[in-house]
């Protein structure tokens, strides 16, 4: 007669086997996972373009040296008589000796306290400080929000107070028609300083249109 010894595995045993078992599995499976996601991301990643990188500016430093100037300028103040002034330009070069500041693709904004706006775009213009002024050139187009449109090739604008005056022939559109004269200009009118009077000067031609 014979006797066979059956052993019982403990629990502790069984765990410990089953969590070498999943480490070793997590070993191998972790890192064909990360693989996949890499690869995932080359797939789906654009390819960058050398020629869309971004661009640099050329800049002659010899130039600016030469002729320094700022771009994108802006300007804002308020006149004596309480109207705004703003200025900005897409360019503008400072006085040297015997010239005076310049600016180029000048826009002028002025508002005044009856509630009236202007504004003056034009080519070129130049700074005169002496008067306090700025010169507009080079074809200057004038609008109001009062239904006025000018066109003249030059106005000198004052920026101490409200005061625009052409120094050339004009010729407008306005509520009563169309308008041709020797000259214009915009201030405060002195009988009534809250009010600004557009005066058309000079050969003053009115060609009434109805309705206007």
């Amino acid at each position: 007669m014979s006797t066979t010894a059956c052993g019982r595995v403990s629990p502790d045993v069984a765990r410990g086997d089953r969590h070498t078992r999943v480490v070793g599995w997590l070993k191998v499976v972790l890192p064909l996972t990360a693989l996949a996601i890499l690869s995932t991301l080359f797939l789906l990643a654009r390819r960058i373009d050398p020629e869309a990188a971004l661009p640099y500016a050329e800049v002659d430093v010899e130039d600016l040296a030469r002729e320094p100037r700022m771009t994108a300028p802006t300007y804002a103040g308020t006149t004596e008589d309480g109207a705004a002034v703003t200025l900005s330009a897409d360019e503008a070069r400072p006085a040297a000796e015997g010239t005076p500041a310049t600016v180029a693709g000048l826009r002028l904004d002025l508002a005044t306290p009856d509630g009236v706006k202007t504004e003056l775009v034009a080519a070129e213009a130049r700074m005169d400080d002496s008067s306090r002024q700025v010169v507009l050139s080079g074809g200057v187009m004038l609008s109001t929000s009062t239904g006025y449109r000018l066109e003249t090739a030059e106005i000198a604008a004052r920026l101490d107070r409200t005061g625009l005056e052409s120094r050339s022939p004009v010729k407008a559109t306005g509520p009563a028609g169309e308008i041709t004269a020797d000259g214009m200009s915009l201030s405060q009118d002195i009988r009534t300083p809250g009010d600004y009077v557009l005066v058309f000067k000079g050969g003053v031609r009115l060609v009434y249109q109805p309705g206007s």
